[in-house]
């Protein structure tokens, strides 16, 4: 995998940090790069972050049969990943790696917030799906396996979907309430944190993300999605991101003034 994702919170997100302070979260609005940078920054953050995942997971699974260790080998290198990568190319792009993040900050700025416009998530979201397949393409080349090869490893259970609705809100509920507290400073290791239990106490180890979702396809590996579970997956990872919206907008209402 890294990823996110990401409400009537746009008002709240914060300007990002300027350069040696704490990286921006992803969701935030970074100062304005050229555009080909910030492409460059999603492109390359979310094929690393899908190498991270897709690579931990066939080391994992040469290493042991114990799937439990394999789990935790596959979630320990996420989080270190995808912690590493915010902190990076936070300043850059905002470090989105995930459409519905890109999607939703898009939502939040076209109600009067700050945030990417719909020319932007026009080259975003491309950006980290070529990015996550070539991730995926990247691990299986480093382990001398099939460059490319659909994965077979069937998704499409209900109680998987439902895991993808709570994985994908949470994360949205998570960048974008961290935005409403001013807490964004926090980001890079809250985010990571939250992948991290998401793959444990979710029913479909949290994907959370249609990118990831695609290049993971691309794989019969470990963390491989079957290319007929797909669009359900991506369809509830939509539905997640609506819900982490209207829960940041039910949880951080604006203070009322005193009467």
């Amino acid at each position: 995998m890294t990823p996110a994702e990401a409400a009537a919170t746009a008002e709240s997100a914060r300007p990002a940090a300027e350069p040696g302070s704490v990286a921006p979260a992803p969701g935030a609005t970074p100062p304005r790069r050229p555009l080909v940078a910030r492409a460059a920054a999603e492109l390359i953050g979310t094929a690393l972050l899908v190498a991270v995942v897709v690579g931990s997971g066939i080391q994992a699974t040469e290493l042991t049969k114990d799937v439990g260790l394999q789990l935790l080998a596959n979630s320990t290198a996420t989080v270190f990943g995808l912690g590493i990568l915010i902190l990076l190319l936070g300043p850059v792009s905002g470090a989105h790696f995930n459409p519905v993040v890109t999607l939703a900050e898009w939502w939040t700025a076209r109600r009067g917030g700050a945030g990417v416009t719909l020319r932007e998530v026009a080259v975003y979201v491309p950006a980290q799906i070529v990015g996550a397949i070539a991730g995926a393409i990247l691990a299986d080349a480093m382990f001398g396996r099939p460059l490319v090869e659909w994965s077979t490893h069937d998704r499409s259970a209900g109680h998987l979907l439902l895991g993808e609705v709570v994985a994908t809100a949470g994360l949205i509920l998570l960048i974008f309430g961290l935005a409403r507290a001013d807490r964004l400073q926090y980001a890079p290791v809250a985010v990571a944190s939250y992948i991290g239990a998401a793959y444990w106490f979710t029913s479909s180890t949290s994907f959370a993300n249609p990118a990831v979702t695609i290049g993971r396809a691309f794989t019969d590996t470990f963390a491989g999605i079957a290319p007929g579970s797909l669009l359900g997956f991506i369809g509830m990872q939509i539905i997640g991101g609506v819900v982490g919206l209207a829960l940041v907008a039910l949880i951080f209402m604006p203070p009322r003034p005193a009467e």
